[in-house]
């Protein structure tokens, strides 16, 4: 029995089909590229909440729970990536504290 690598891409089809739908080629993202895009992301959230907030002093702003919102998805956002940062850290000292 053949045992796979983990991928964190959604399952494709290993059958052969006669309407030749697992020809499509997907794309596969490595780690990086995944914590590349989450970061980024993170700082569009940041970028986006602090705009709002300057057209929030600016009183451009008409619903005030917008602003609130997005400064809220630009702290949770900002909780997460500390926080996988923290156990990245961890995980490179745990490994540097093992004997060879």
């Amino acid at each position: 029995m053949q045992v796979e690598a983990l991928k964190l891409t959604p399952v494709s089809m290993s059958a052969t089909s006669h309407l030749h739908e697992n020809q499509v080629q997907t794309e596969t993202k490595n780690f990086g590229e995944y914590l590349t895009d989450a970061l980024k992301e993170t700082n569009n959230l940041q970028n986006r909440a602090k705009d709002m907030n300057v057209a929030l002093a600016a009183g451009q702003v008409d619903d005030i729970s917008q602003v609130v919102l997005a400064t809220e998805k630009a702290n949770i956002a900002l909780q997460l990536t500390m926080q996988v940062r923290n156990k990245a850290v961890e995980a490179y000292q745990e490994i540097m504290r093992m004997q060879v």
